[in-house]
């Protein structure tokens, strides 16, 4: 079952084209991962999906009109949500909760995001973590079908990360469809199951992780720091030689050792090797370029509130 489509969706503010021409999908239970530069459009396409904005081509959300959605089956989370300071966890979860017919048991909910220490703690005093996992608690405990996330683990330290990725891998699991913006590729690369690439409010690729590292994700390399010599001609590859750093490409791992003997026969001394694969963010840098902030000023956080869904007020 498609859960979000969008077909030839186009939107412009004045002069400035946030969106042009994009088409994508998002199946039940996907996890759909958005990324790209600021302002590439990454906001104002999920506000399109969400039928928050008017746009010009077709938008479908749970089969329909997304206007005609029933918003009960929606958890929404902007970068930029900032609750009422004197409540806590659990009066948070508490109010959120009653915007709703039905909602998740709350200590369970807390539990899961890592907040049941604090739960009694106002939500001013909470860490930067804490204040950002109670806010996917609450965009949560509706127990949605679809889940719009912006920026899921701001703020959030390794190991607090780590528990959210696996809350939400159980969630898509269980059927709940995902769509995440996210400028930390490792993010998109772990939760994703596709990963869809903004950059001038187009689409330029949409395709598996995997599949988008093979495609654009270029050479295996070894780097090697603190090279003085000059080492032109001496490997029968690729190399570039910048600051004293000696990059070798195109390198399988099997490929290695016979480099390093090459370069000790000749008397190449260096500080420190390393071997990398291609990975997302290579996807990101290859596809995206230096278009950071080229259309910044009809983009930016999602900045629906939590409680806009549901059509109720701040408490």
């Amino acid at each position: 079952m498609t859960v979000l489509a969008a077909a030839d969706v186009s939107k412009a503010y004045g002069d400035t084209v946030a969106l042009d021409g994009v088409s994508l999908s998002v199946d039940a239970g996907e996890v759909f991962a958005l990324v790209g530069p600021n302002g590439a459009g990454k906001t104002t396409l999920v506000r399109a999906l969400t039928g928050t904005i008017d746009v010009d081509g077709d938008v479908s959300l749970f089969g329909g009109a997304p206007g005609d959605a029933n918003r009960e089956r929606i958890g929404l989370l902007p970068q930029e949500f900032d609750p009422p300071a004197r409540l806590t966890p659990r009066e948070l979860l508490a109010y959120y909760g009653g915007l709703y017919d039905d909602h998740r048991p709350i200590d369970p909910l807390l539990a899961d995001l890592g907040v049941a220490d604090a739960a009694d703690t106002y939500y001013e005093n909470l860490s930067g973590g804490q204040k950002r996992r109670t806010c996917v608690a609450a965009a949560l405990i509706n127990d949605p079908g679809l889940l719009v996330i912006d920026e899921p683990t701001t703020g959030i330290d390794p190991a607090g990360r780590r528990q959210l990725w696996g809350l939400l891998a159980d969630l898509a699991a269980g059927g709940t469809t995902i769509l995440l913006t996210t400028h930390y590729m490792a993010e998109a690369e772990h939760l994703a199951d596709r990963v869809g690439l903004l950059a001038d409010g187009e689409l330029v690729a949409v395709d598996e992780p995997g599949s988008l590292i093979a495609t654009h994700g270029g050479e295996n390399i070894l780097l090697l720091d603190g090279v003085t010599d000059d080492v032109s001609g001496l490997l029968d590859r690729a190399t570039t030689q910048v600051d004293g750093r000696l990059t070798v490409r195109n390198v399988e791992p099997a490929e290695i050792g016979r480099i390093v003997e090459a370069l000790d026969e000749h008397g190449v001394e260096y500080d420190a090797l390393t071997w990398r694969e291609p990975d997302l963010e290579d996807v990101y840098l290859a596809l995206a370029g230096d278009e950071e902030g080229a259309v910044a000023a009809a983009d930016g956080p999602i900045d629906a509130p939590l409680d806009s869904v549901a059509g109720s007020g701040e408490p």
